[in-house]
């Protein structure tokens, strides 16, 4: 139901088409050209009917919850196939109404209906698409609509109109001034950056500002994305959050939050004592996360762009600004292990350590599935300039690396590096296919614990280590053999000395790549964050 749309889109020779082997995939790559290109540029993944448009749905939600603009479009049944109010539950053959299916997770979906109705259907989806708090949108586009000859005119009048984006919430006068005098205030002032920030152009001038100022700053697991490297730079908080800037976070007296909606994986389960010392200020282009969980001093609806111009950062911003705060956030950082994994054969601080070191100064992207391996890069990764990292995030989808990776690199031509687990490589693992003829310079590493090692190490904390469906009843192959037999060197490794082999391999190689790395055992994400615990009280704890 969407081959004459795919047959009218090739023959017209200015479109890049990419065939996945799966429409959740095809979701996930068009979701890594737009993650890629910070929202700017947006693609197009497509499905066919009923099946292929339910394939689609965890792609979706993945835009959805991440704020990321893609367009998506379901080829439908003919328009007099459709069952439309009778009470039956199918006329036409895969027919299925996916608009009203996508509706809670898209920002606008229609069925298009009418061919004259088409373009301005498809203006209005994109306009929606990139306004605001950016997300999915969906066109459901019967077969003989697609079949349908639209008058030049028509085209030529839509093709012409400018989108209708709209302007993004700005920081008001009275906001301004009421932030202001509860800078001035501060001593030890924390800023946070999450994910609604993470594409600011002007993010990161605005946090080189902080850091020559000495303003500490952190960032949840989205605003890891793009945060470069530097000394004031404390690293990730929440559940699964490094030390140092959980232990800043509750220890600060002003918290400025720009674009993070403070879910229970960054504030602890305990919301009251979150921040317990500070003022709080929340900054979101989405009025409805304001005052949601946890209750501000100070609400701003604005987006992240407006917030950074409109509130440079001076020296006088800070008036009574403690000189040794960062000081004292460093020694925290200092009294963590710098190697919380020196038990295991293979520690996962040590193995990013090494890829930080090899990709300095480096363009290069990351993409990391859903599990351990996920939290284990989030505290180690460290970013140079023109280099950035793609998490699954609201959705938490396992598999969305490799096919997400595979857009980010169509749109980069910069190495790409997906960091996955097993578990998770074997829900798209037919894009292998995908990579190799594509040839595309990336890299998977597949940290092979052989167990779904996260939800393990849950069932060891509050199931007294019953393993049913993680290890139990749970298995995986020879990730090197399979790869061998799609066509792409695959090479593994067992213990430190190898690691080291591998790493080079992956400096030194261009095309696709495949690194094994075992890790029996390996079922541990620390520190962590036990349910219930407050933010600064992660597992396992430090002496003294």
């Amino acid at each position: 139901m969407i081959t004459h749309l795919l047959d009218s889109l090739a023959e017209s020779g200015k479109f890049n088409i990419v065939s996945m082997h799966h429409e959740q995939s095809a979701a996930f790559a068009a979701e890594g050209v737009a993650r890629y290109t910070k929202g700017k540029t947006i693609a197009v993944a497509m499905g066919t009917s009923g099946p292929g448009a339910t394939n689609l749905l965890t792609g979706i939600g993945s835009c959805w919850f991440d704020s990321v603009p893609c367009l998506f479009i379901t080829g439908q049944v003919n328009t007099r196939e459709l069952k439309g109010d009778r009470a039956i539950r199918q006329q036409g053959f895969q027919e299925l109404d996916i608009v009203k299916v996508v509706r809670s997770l898209t920002k606008y979906s229609v069925r298009v209906d009418r061919p004259e109705h088409l373009l301005p259907e498809l203006h209005k989806a994109l306009s929606a698409a990139l306004s605001g708090r950016q997300g999915p949108v969906l066109l459901d586009i019967p077969n003989d609509v697609q079949r349908s000859d639209i008058p030049e005119t028509l085209v030529e009048e839509w093709l012409s109109k400018p989108l209708d984006a709209g302007r993004a919430p700005e920081v008001g006068a009275g906001d301004l001034m009421k932030l202001e005098a509860l800078c001035k205030n501060a001593q030890r002032p924390l800023i946070c950056i999450g994910g609604g920030a993470r594409w600011a152009d002007s993010m990161d001038e605005w946090l080189l500002a902080a850091d020559y100022q000495g303003i500490p700053y952190v960032s949840t697991l989205m605003g890891h994305e793009r945060v470069i490297k530097r000394s004031n730079y404390f690293n990730m908080i929440g559940s699964y959050g490094n030390r140092e800037a959980n232990w800043a976070i509750q220890n600060c007296d002003l918290l400025i939050v720009v674009g993070a909606r403070l879910d229970v994986r960054q504030t602890g389960a305990d919301v009251d004592d979150f921040a317990r010392k500070a003022r709080i200020v929340q900054i979101d282009i989405d009025p409805a996360q304001l005052g949601n969980r946890v209750q501000a001093d100070l609400n701003i609806c604005a987006a992240a762009e407006s917030f950074f111009k409109a509130f440079p950062l001076r020296a006088s911003t800070f008036l009574n600004l403690d000189k040794s705060w960062a000081t004292v956030i460093s020694i925290q950082r200092d009294r963590a292990p710098s190697n919380e994994y020196a038990d295991w054969e293979i520690s996962p601080s040590e193995f990013f350590k090494k890829l930080n070191h090899i990709f300095s100064g480096k363009p290069v992207d990351y993409v990391c599935d859903v599990g351990n391996h996920q939290m284990w890069a989030a505290q180690s990764l460290r970013l140079s300039p023109n280099q950035a990292v793609h998490y699954s995030g609201g959705m938490g989808a396992m598999g969305f690396a490799l096919p997400t990776a595979l857009g980010v690199a169509l749109q980069s031509k910069n190495k790409v590096v997906v960091i996955t687990g097993d578990g998770s490589l074997q829900i798209n693992i037919q894009e292998l296919d995908t990579l190799n003829r594509l040839g595309l310079d990336l890299t998977i590493v597949v940290m092979n614990n052989s167990v779904l090692g996260m939800v393990k190490n849950f069932q060891d904390m509050y199931f007294n280590g019953r393993d049913q469906s993680t290890q139990k009843g749970y298995s995986s192959p020879s990730f090197t053999d399979i790869a061998m037999a799609y066509g792409i060197t695959a090479h593994r490794a067992t213990n430190a000395t190898d690691l080291d082999r591998v790493l080079n391999l992956i400096m030194d190689g261009k095309g696709p790549l495949l690194i094994e790395i075992l890790m029996d055992g390996a079922t541990e994400c620390r520190p962590r964050l036990a349910f219930g615990s407050k933010l600064d009280e992660q597992f396992p704890k430090l002496d003294g």
